[in-house]
């Protein structure tokens, strides 16, 4: 599951009274990261952010492939191919990628979405050209056999035990994804089904490495403490010289209309904490109603943009229903998207209390709309949270990593806070009506297992 781009951004840097009033004053002005951006003859972009505050950068390789493009009986592949990338090349011994970046002074790790696979260090500015390197290396000369795929295989069955398989609210989770989307693969999780996990090949990782590992369908963003006419030469002399080969096109399936909303309940007796979440078919940036994409990007900032938002200040603080509440909005997607709610009951409150207190909110909204001052305070805070996102190192790397893997251009990112500012209290109205229909949603209930 993808953050939204908002959440991101919070998560990246914290709200600063100052520059909130900096930006109240300046309303869609700004643009976020300014990037630079040159592209080699093989294909492969390049993208500089500079910042340079401290002297440290973050180097990250994103793949324009993801789970949402294994063929079917393969679940899995694009995340087991995510792990063999650290299992050697020519030039490396297996593992031995991830020591040269420790004792470097840098750290490293990987991920893998629906849409996206994306690699990454962070390390002083002075070892850039050593990630270059590396990463390089990877995308033309994995090496591949038995003796390191197959015990690789065994790490990523054991880490669908340990992340879906022993936590009830994943597995709610998992099978409420299968219910959300009738046929688009985004039904599938990222890690795979194990029983299809447990018969991925050799010669699978190295067709899926084939496929997709090649500079014409990958990016590299880098962001820090450093600048693009630095960048260019050490991009074109470390993945300059690896030669693009034609890729087949993506081939995904299509979202049928919905028409009947779902529900499942999940009773386990390890679940601690009971809870209620929804999600309702939505759309992404890129893919379908996408004039409503900015407008639920403000109505979730306006529902659960902190203790002041609606759900909050309903259901946890006026009737004291619930623990947490809240609501988000994932947009970045190349297919559909999700706007959900969730809520946990505070002890002793019965579930079906705080499901009815969210449908409620739901109602409300749909009646009466938003008012213009929630509008006006849901804008500042997601412009601050944009403006602040420029401080970190990762993050805007991360931000547009994600926006160019989903099908936007580096001139959406920038015009993102714009976009937030002309925002109208009409179109978020119309954005609630045209997403929250109960035939789009699916309703997951979590409880704990009543003892025998």
């Amino acid at each position: 599951m993808t953050l939204p781009r908002s959440v991101l951004f919070r998560s990246i840097a914290s709200l600063c009274a100052v520059l909130a009033l900096l930006l109240a004053a300046t309303p869609g002005q700004a643009a976020v990261f300014n990037p630079k951006s040159f592209t080699l003859e093989n294909g492969l972009q390049v993208v500089v952010v500079e910042n340079h505050r401290i002297p440290v950068v973050t180097h990250m390789v994103w793949y324009r492939t993801g789970s949402a493009d294994e063929q079917r009986g393969k679940s899995g592949i694009a995340h087991f191919l995510e792990h063999l990338m650290f299992r050697g090349t020519g030039e490396l011994a297996p593992g031995e990628f991830s020591r040269i970046v420790n004792r470097n002074g840098g750290q490293d790790n990987a991920f893998t979405s629906w849409d996206y696979t994306a690699y990454f260090q962070t390390v002083a500015a002075d070892r850039l050209e050593l990630m270059m390197k590396l990463e390089a290396d990877r995308m033309a000369n994995l090496a591949l056999t038995d003796a390191v795929v197959l015990p690789e295989r065994d790490v990523i069955l054991e880490e669908r035990r340990q992340v879906i398989d022993n936590n009830p609210s994943a597995i709610l989770g998992e099978q409420m994804r299968a219910a959300q989307y009738l046929h688009h693969p985004y039904r599938i999780p990222i890690i795979g089904w194990e029983s299809e996990m447990r018969t991925l090949t050799t010669q699978d990782a190295l067709d899926w490495y084939q496929r997709w590992y090649v500079p014409n369908n990958a990016f590299v963003v880098i962001a820090g403490d450093v600048t693009v006419e630095q960048v260019r030469p050490l991009a074109e002399k470390y993945y300059g010289p690896i030669p693009r080969r034609e890729i087949a096109p993506r081939d995904r399936v299509n979202e049928p209309p919905q028409q009947a909303a779902r529900r499942l309940e999940l009773s386990d007796a390890r679940v601690q904490q009971p809870s209620v979440s929804r999600q309702y078919l939505a759309p992404s940036y890129v893919w379908g109603e996408t004039e409503h994409a900015y407008a639920l990007d403000v109505l979730a900032e306006i529902l659960s943009g902190g203790p002041t938002s609606r759900l909050y200040r309903k259901l946890v603080i006026e009737d004291g229903l619930a623990v947490s509440a809240g609501a988000y909005y994932s947009a970045d997607a190349l297919g559909p998207g999700g706007f959900g709610f969730y809520g946990s009951p505070k002890p002793g409150v019965k579930i079906e209390k705080v499901e009815a207190a969210i449908d409620a909110e739901i109602a409300a909204l749909l009646e009466k709309g938003v008012t213009d001052a929630e509008i006006t305070d849901a804008k500042q805070r997601l412009r601050a949270d944009a403006v602040f996102a420029r401080d970190s190192i990762r993050g805007p790397a991360n931000v547009i990593g994600r926006a160019l893997a989903t099908g936007q251009t580096l001139e959406d990112v920038e015009a993102w806070p714009a976009r937030i500012e002309a925002v109208t209290r009409d179109q978020v109205e119309a954005a609630a009506r045209a997403v929250l229909k109960p035939e789009q949603s699916v309703t997951g209930i979590l409880r704990p297992k009543p003892a025998s």
